[in-house]
């Protein structure tokens, strides 16, 4: 779920900046330091938006910035087990598929794509589900559940978030039509 946050942190301005505007500053140091970052608590930064109250600068003895007590709005993204997500299909491999949920992909392995049994069509890029012939390529957006998370704040890239769409309700947002429609249509036919 994405979170729009008000936060506080102490930000040092370094000195070859003390000359600019502050508070454009603050917001290119905020980003830099946060936009892409993980903090288990917080969740994964999106963006910073804006800064919203700058306090008094500090000098540390011995470093020629400023620190600054400041306010900020930011963008964050907070996963948890079992929340639903949709996201795009990034990559199709032969062990599965990579979702792009913005700021991060999570996995989608073979097994948790459907209970029918799943061929890969490399030349294609997609997942094929063997009795349907449904799939999933690179571009198509889906519905799923996260079934692991772990969340690596040192290094973000090696975090790892796996999905499901083996439950009612999850899946390609085409095939959900699919059902929807089929359903709707068996509905009004039977009457």
């Amino acid at each position: 779920m994405y979170y729009k946050l008000t936060m506080e942190d102490k930000v040092r301005v370094p000195p070859n900046r003390l000359g600019e505007d502050l508070s454009d500053v603050i917001l290119d140091v905020l980003q830099e330091q946060l936009e892409g970052s993980i903090d288990k608590e917080v969740g994964i930064f999106i963006a910073v938006t804006r800064v919203l109250e700058i306090g008094d600068g500090e000098i540390v003895p011995g470093d020629g910035a400023v620190y600054y007590g400041v306010t900020f709005e930011g963008l964050v993204l907070r996963l948890s087990l079992q929340e639903v997500i949709e996201g795009v299909v990034v990559e199709a491999t032969s062990f599965g598929s990579f979702i792009s949920l913005g700021p991060i992909d999570a996995m989608l392995h073979v097994s948790q794509i459907s209970d029918e049994y799943i061929n890969y069509d490399e030349k294609n890029g997609r997942l094929i589900c063997q009795d349907s012939n449904r799939y999933i390529a690179v571009g198509d957006p889906v519905r799923a559940r996260v079934v692991t998370l772990s969340l690596n704040e040192r290094e973000p890239r090696d975090s790892k978030i796996g999905l499901t769409m083996r439950q009612a309700g999850l899946g390609s947002l085409t095939w959900l039509e699919e059902d929807r429609l089929a359903e709707k249509e068996q509905k009004s036919g039977g009457s």
